[in-house]
C-alpha cells in the first residue's frame, strides 16, 4: 500500500502520463482508454498462452519431462485466467442500468476473483503431478529441444508480462494486474523447468524436474493469493488506504478555512474508479443557496486532486453545539 504523505494525491487515484485531469469527461475518456487497452493486452495474452501452452504440452508429451507438462497446463490455464480478464474488462465498460444502478465496475473485481480460484486450482493439479514424477521420477528424452522451447516461452511470456503490467498500473485495473502477475510467473517458471531439465539431463538429478513443477505450483499459490485477497477486499467494500481519508478531509478543511468542519468520510473502491461520502458540519442558519455552494465546491476541489473519484455525495449537517 501506498504510504505517500496527505500532500501528494493518494495511491487510488488515476494519472495519465500527461499529469491528472481535472475534468470528469477527461477522467472518463481515461477510464475508457484504460478499458479499451487492458482489452487488447489480454487479447494478445489469450493466443499467445495458447501457442506456448501447445507448444509446452506437446514437448512435454515427446520428452516425458513433468516440468514442460506442468508448465504446458500452467500456460493453458493462464490463456483462460486471461479469457476471463478479458471477458471482465468487456463487462465493466457498460454503463449503468436499471439492474446495476451503479455500472458494472466491480465485474472487473470479480473476473480478478474467480481467476485467482482458477489458479489454485491449477497450482493442486500440477503438484499432484509432480508428485507422481518424484516418487517415480523418469529420463527425459529430447533434452536440447526441450530446453529451447521452455526458453523461448519464458522470453516471450516475460516481454508480455511487462507490457501487460505497465498498462495494468497505468489504468489502475486490478484484474489485469493479476493477469500480469500471474503472467510474470508463467515467464519465470519456463525459466525454472529450462534449469530443472538442465539439471536433470546434464547432471543425472532426474528428481529436479519433478521439483521444478512443485516450484511452480507454489508461485502459483502466491500469486492467486494475493490476488484474491486484493479483489474480496474490493468486493466487500473494505478501504486500505487511510491516506486518502486524511488527504481528503485536509483539502476540504483548508477549502473553507475553519467554516465547514468534516464529521466523517466514506470510501468504496469499484475496479478503476472509487466513490466517496462525505458529512460535514456548518453553520446551521446559512441560507440554502450558500449550502449548495458549500457542497458544490466541495466536490469540485475533491475531483480536481482526486479524479478517480467517480461519485461525491457531500451531506450537511449543522454543527453541533458545545
Amino acid at each position: 500500500m501506498d504510504k505517500r504523505t496527505s500532500e501528494n494525491v493518494p495511491s487510488n487515484s488515476i494519472t495519465s502520463d500527461l499529469g491528472t485531469s481535472t475534468d470528469k469527461d477527461s477522467f472518463a475518456v481515461l477510464v475508457n482508454e484504460g478499458f479499451r487497452e487492458g482489452q487488447r493486452i489480454a487479447k494478445i495474452s489469450v493466443i499467445t498462452l495458447i501457442c506456448i501452452g501447445i507448444a509446452e504440452l506437446l514437448m512435454g508429451y515427446i520428452s516425458g519431462s513433468v516440468v514442460a507438462t506442468a508448465d504446458g497446463v500452467d500456460s493453458m490455464s493462464d490463456a483462460m485466467i486471461s479469457f476471463i480478464v478479458l471477458i471482465g474488462l468487456r463487462f465493466a465498460r457498460r454503463p449503468a442500468d436499471r439492474k446495476f444502478q451503479f455500472g458494472y465496475h466491480k465485474v472487473e473485481s470479480l473476473a480478478a476473483m474467480v481467476a485467482a480460484i482458477g489458479m489454485i486450482v491449477i497450482g493442486i493439479f500440477i503438484v499432484y503431478h509432480s508428485y507422481e514424477g518424484l516418487i517415480h521420477p523418469n529420463e527425459i528424452k529430447q533434452p536440447i529441444p526441450t530446453m529451447i522451447v521452455l526458453a523461448i516461452a519464458g522470453a516471450i511470456s516475460l516481454h508480455r508480462a511487462f507490457q501487460m503490467r505497465r498498462i495494468a498500473n497505468k489504468y489502475n485495473l486490478l484484474s489485469l494486474k493479476t493477469d500480469a502477475k500471474n503472467s510474470i510467473k508463467d515467464g519465470s517458471a519456463s525459466v525454472l523447468g529450462f534449469l530443472s531439465v538442465l539439471l536433470a539431463t546434464q547432471f543425472g538429478f532426474l528428481q529436479a524436474d519433478a521439483i521444478g513443477g512443485m516450484i511452480i505450483a507454489g508461485f502459483i499459490f502466491s500469486v492467486a493469493y494475493v490476488s484474491l485477497k486484493q479483489s474480496s477486499l474490493i468486493l466487500v467494500d473494505a478501504w486500505n488506504n487511510p491516506v486518502s481519508t486524511d488527504f481528503m478531509k485536509k483539502l476540504v478543511e483548508q477549502k473553507f478555512e475553519g467554516d465547514v468542519t468534516v464529521r466523517s468520510i466514506k470510501l468504496r473502491q469499484t475496479g478503476m474508479i472509487s466513490r466517496a461520502e462525505i458529512h460535514v458540519e456548518m453553520d446551521g442558519k446559512k441560507p440554502l443557496n450558500e449550502v449548495e455552494m458549500v457542497l458544490l465546491n466541495t466536490q469540485k476541489v475533491i475531483k480536481s486532486r482526486m479524479p478517480s473519484m467517480d461519485v461525491i455525495l457531500v451531506i450537511p449537517h449543522a454543527k453541533r453545539r458545545s
